[in-house]
C-alpha cells in the first residue's frame, strides 16, 4: 500500500469516527441530570488502553521480526551465492563457467521466479532445489586435480551449504503470518478503545471529537502498519531482492 493510499484511510477512518461522536451528541444527548461520570471514563479508558498497547507491542515485535529475519536469510543466502561465484576462479578450467553460469541462473530465478510467489503468499515450486542441485554438481572436481582445485572445491560446497540454510529460512518467513489470536486481540481492542471514547464522553464537544480522531487515525494507521509488515516480502515494507541484484544485476 502506497503512502497517500495509507494517508486516504486514516484520514478516512478518523473522519469517519468524528461523524459518529456528532451524531452520538446530537442523538444520544447527555441529560442536565445524569452524572458525567469521568472518573469512571477516565479509569476504564486507562485500562483498556493499557491492555491494547500490550496487544500492539506483541504483534509488531511478532511481524518486525519476522521480515527482519527473512531479510537476513536473503542477505545470507546472496552473500554465500557470490562467494560460489567468486571461487569459480580457483577450479580448473572446464569447471569456472558451469559453476559461474549456475550461480547466476539461480540467482535470477530467486529474481525473477520466487520472489512475487513470496510476495504472493503461495508455495515455492521445487525447481529452486533442482537448480541448487545442479550449482552443486557443476562445482564438483575430479580426484586427479591439483590440491588448490580441491581445496576450492570443499569451500564452493561449503558455500552451498550456507545457501541451503539460506533458503530453508527464506521460504519458511515466506510463509509466516502473524497469529489469528493477535489479529483478534488488536481489532477487538481497538474497537473497544474506540467505543469507550463515545461511551464516556467530554463535556467539551470539539475536544471530543479531535481527540476520537486522532485516536481512532493513529489505531488505523498502526493496524496498515502491522498488515504491511506481516508480508515479510511485500511490495511495501517487506524484504527486498537488492542482495541478489547487486551482486548478478
Amino acid at each position: 500500500m502506497a503512502l497517500l493510499e495509507t494517508l486516504v484511510v486514516v484520514l478516512g477512518v478518523a473522519f469517519v469516527a468524528a461523524l459518529a461522536v456528532v451524531a452520538k451528541t446530537r442523538l444520544f444527548p447527555v441529560g442536565e441530570d445524569e452524572e458525567p461520570r469521568e472518573d469512571v471514563a477516565e479509569y476504564i479508558a486507562m485500562m483498556v488502553s493499557v491492555l491494547y498497547a500490550v496487544v500492539l507491542g506483541l504483534c509488531l515485535v511478532s511481524v518486525w521480526e519476522t521480515r527482519s529475519a527473512a531479510a537476513d536469510h536473503v542477505r545470507e543466502e546472496a552473500s554465500a551465492l557470490h562467494q560460489m561465484y567468486l571461487l569459480a576462479d580457483a577450479l580448473p578450467d572446464d569447471r569456472r563457467q558451469p559453476v559461474r553460469e549456475a550461480a547466476r541462473t539461480y540467482a535470477d530465478h530467486v529474481v525473477d521466479v520466487e520472489w512475487p510467489v513470496m510476495a504472493a503468499r503461495r508455495p515455492l515450486d521445487p525447481r529452486g532445489w533442482r537448480l541448487l542441485e545442479q550449482l552443486r554438481q557443476a562445482g564438483e572436481v575430479s580426484d586427479s586435480a591439483k590440491v588448490p582445485q580441491q581445496i576450492a572445491a570443499q569451500e564452493v560446497l561449503a558455500q552451498l551449504g550456507y545457501i541451503d540454510d539460506a533458503r530453508r529460512g527464506r521460504e519458511a518467513a515466506a510463509q509466516e503470518r502473524l497469529s489469528p489470536v493477535l489479529w483478534t486481540g488488536l481489532i477487538i481492542g481497538g474497537a473497544l478503545t474506540l467505543a469507550f471514547m463515545f461511551l464516556f464522553g467530554i463535556s467539551r464537544s470539539t475536544t471530543h471529537v479531535v481527540m476520537v480522531m486522532g485516536l481512532s487515525g493513529f489505531i488505523a494507521f498502526t493496524v496498515l502498519l502491522i498488515h504491511q509488515l506481516n508480508s515479510p516480502f511485500g511490495d511495501t515494507l517487506g524484504a527486498t531482492p537488492d542482495a541478489f541484484t547487486r551482486y548478478f544485476g
